[in-house]
């Protein structure tokens, strides 16, 4: 058994401009520190695009159809201030749909012991009527739902430690109590939402803000005292991360300072509750970093604690 990469070369080309921060930079240089002897043994599969219907599951029909018929044959369009699309964005859209899907599948099948899925664009702040924050369509909602209605997991946990709140997940999954979705981030920030009092239908959604400045400290508390409790309460059948590293102390859109090694830890951590609550079932897909060096080596860090919970 491994841990399973699913990516594509589409990721790449999505192109939202030659001065935006998703840029396809994020990509290359991850795939450079993926090209390391340490990361052989990673069985490397291609995302494939998702079936169209399932997008129904988060989304609105409305929405589906408006981000779809929004690509452009050539140039650019705005979905809105931050959210740019070119001809290639579509695919990638759905590839990267499609890849939390498969890579769901990988691990419920017990092909693999756990899957990383290297996507652009991100997907945590899609709401389900909306496109926002760089992202289309809300990938770890849509690889939840791929769990319930393709396997019968009945209850899945989503954790999330990008610094901006998942407002997309939290909106999709706030109706259903047996979706779990648990977030640290940095408070104020964008979207502005992911507050303590946010909580769900029925508490399944747990808000950890941290402060402007704050580092290790409160990352690995709130983590420890109110995210890991939860999920252990919860008692999940899969476990998701929305793994977005732009709370690095060298990440240019925020102002938390978390080192590499803080990613590091939080990723043994979830392995290991993965590993104690759901036979290892974890699924994990790109969301934010923004400094490529600071984000190639946190996700090799990432992907180094998939691979060992997988030996």
């Amino acid at each position: 058994m491994t841990t399973a990469l699913f990516s594509h070369a589409a990721s790449q080309l999505h192109d939202p401009g030659i001065h935006h921060p998703e840029s396809p930079h994020r990509f290359e240089a991850i795939m450079r520190a993926l090209s390391e002897p340490v990361f052989d043994e990673l069985d490397r599969r291609e995302s494939p695009e998702i079936e169209r219907g399932k997008l129904h599951w988060a989304h609105t029909e409305e929405h589906v159809s408006e981000v779809l018929r929004a690509i452009p044959a050539t140039g650019y369009v705005a979905l809105d201030g931050d959210t740019v699309v070119c001809k290639h964005s579509g695919e990638a859209a759905l590839r990267a749909a499609g890849g939390i899907c498969a890579a769901v599948d990988a691990v419920m099948n017990k092909d693999v012991d756990n899957a990383f899925c290297l996507s652009r664009p991100p997907g945590h702040h899609a709401e389900r009527h909306r496109a926002m924050g760089f992202c289309l369509f809300c990938n770890p909602a849509l690889g939840a739902y791929q769990a319930r209605y393709e396997h019968g997991v009945e209850r899945v946990a989503v954790i999330d430690f990008d610094v901006h709140h998942g407002n997309g997940t939290q909106d999709i999954l706030w109706d259903d109590p047996n979706m779990f979705y648990g977030s640290s981030h940095e408070s104020p920030l964008f979207p502005g939402t992911g507050s303590v009092g946010e909580t769900g239908v029925a508490n399944n959604i747990l808000n950890c803000p941290l402060p402007s400045g704050g580092g290790s400290y409160e990352f690995r508390k709130a983590m420890d005292d109110h995210i890991f409790p939860a999920v252990q309460n919860f008692k999940p059948g899969l476990i998701i991360v929305s793994a977005g590293f732009d709370g690095h102390r060298e990440d240019p859109l925020a102002s938390l300072n978390l080192e590499d090694e803080d990613f590091g830890w939080v990723s043994r951590r979830i392995v290991e509750l993965a590993d104690e609550l759901c036979e290892r079932r974890l699924v994990s897909i790109l969301e934010g970093g923004y400094n490529t060096d600071a984000l190639s080596r946190s996700v090799a860090l990432h992907i180094m604690a998939l691979m060992n919970a997988a030996d």
